[in-house]
């Protein structure tokens, strides 16, 4: 069961959900935020048979899903140059105050995200923030996109906003026939929205060119998971391997290809298997930090 969330951090509010308060938290478990990708809000990771959120409730881990600046009640935030990293600088700023105001009885904060929110949640460890950050758990991001890709998001109309039509977005977030219970794609809906242009265009331009320096600083544990049938990237062995020894400083690096899934793992069969190893990654991260 999941409650709406909201904080204010200095001149900025965000809004999500949570289970903190109806969670009966684990000893040493850490405080996990999750953060969503490009066209989905919050509620992506509470889609009922599909929710993080339920899953880390039975786990007796706190979570706490954050809409990202320009999603939901959020804060606008305005780019200049990579919106990728100014959500980093100013959602770690926002964790960070989150952490005082939540963080009694955890060992410190696991770090999740998916598509956008995993280059985004890379970029946030990769600063080195002051507040326990124990591990990185990311999915859907890897090193490369397909060429039409980059010229599909350019074409896009001239406006802030894109709102994705939806027979569009099916296509490149659900992995084939048979890999999706047959609830999906429909019961992901509740959580499309519009997504920044300047998002789309920076993770498949400037986040790949600056995606070997930011992964190289990262010093916590890395999970990381992405779908077989991941339209939105170049995804293969070779790929993932790649993507796993970019991460030079990590403490560990565990990278795998989610089988039998497309670019969303959560919403497909192999969802069940991913929440759970993310979890116990969380744990583990948690353990190795009390020593």
């Amino acid at each position: 069961m999941s409650t709406p969330f909201t904080h204010t951090a200095g001149d900025r509010s965000y809004s999500g959900r949570t289970n903190i308060g109806t969670v009966e938290t684990a000893d040493g478990a850490p405080l996990v935020v999750a953060l969503h990708g490009g066209t989905y809000t919050s509620e992506y990771f509470d889609i009922p048979g599909h929710s993080l959120i339920e899953n880390a409730t039975a786990q007796g881990v706190p979570l706490i899903a954050l809409d990202r600046p320009n999603y939901v009640d959020s804060s606008p935030l305005e780019s200049e140059d990579s919106i990728i990293l100014d959500n980093a600088e100013v959602l770690s700023a926002a964790i960070g105050s989150i952490w005082e105001k939540y963080g009694e009885g955890a060992s410190g904060v696991v770090l999740l995200g998916h598509s956008i929110g995993s280059a985004v949640a890379t970029a946030v460890a990769a600063l080195q923030p002051p507040w326990p950050l124990l591990g990185l758990a990311i999915s859907g991001c890897l090193n490369n996109v397909p060429q039409e890709s980059r010229a599909a998001w350019e074409a896009l109309p001239p406006i802030p906003m894109i709102d994705l039509p939806v027979p569009m977005k099916d296509q490149v977030m659900f992995g084939p026939a048979g890999s999706y219970a047959s609830d999906m794609p429909a019961a992901s809906y509740p959580s499309n929205t519009l997504v920044p242009k300047a998002e789309l265009l920076d993770i498949t331009g400037g986040w790949i060119e600056r995606q070997a320096e930011i992964c190289g600083r990262v010093s916590v544990p890395v999970h990381h998971r992405q779908g077989e049938f991941d339209a939105l990237w170049i995804t293969n062995q070779a790929e993932i391997e790649k993507f796993g020894a970019g991460f030079t400083s990590a403490a560990s690096v565990d990278t795998a290809l989610a089988l039998g899934s497309g670019h969303c793992i959560d919403f497909h069969l192999a969802g069940q298997e991913l929440q759970r190893s993310q979890l116990v990654f969380a744990k583990e991260c948690a353990k190795t930090a009390a020593g």
